[in-house]
């Protein structure tokens, strides 16, 4: 089976199936770079933390952009939330907006 080039991969050593997973994982889970490398080296991918460094500089923006619109936005629906509480002996109204 020949490896489909992506343009955006060119001339990079490894394939984009790496270099995206290596991203996602940088940008998706509050990981260091050595933390991506050591996680690659535990499926065989020798790279050092630098060159994750250097693709999710390069990559990166795109990556953050599709997670940030993968989360739920805020709806037209907007509910009051009333609580009692008591504060030193006096009775205290809290509310908060919940979508």
């Amino acid at each position: 089976m020949p490896l489909i080039r992506v343009p955006r991969y060119a001339r990079h050593r490894f394939p984009a199936e790496v270099i995206s997973y290596a991203v996602w994982l940088y940008f998706r889970f509050p990981l260091s770079l050595r933390m991506v490398e050591e996680m690659l080296a535990a499926r065989g991918i020798e790279v050092s933390y630098e060159t994750v460094r250097q693709w999710a500089l390069k990559f990166g923006q795109s990556f953050a952009n599709q997670i940030r619109r993968r989360l739920p936005a805020p709806g037209d629906k907007w509910h009051l939330d009333e609580v009692a509480i008591s504060i030193a002996g006096q009775k205290h109204w809290l509310w908060r907006a919940v979508d």
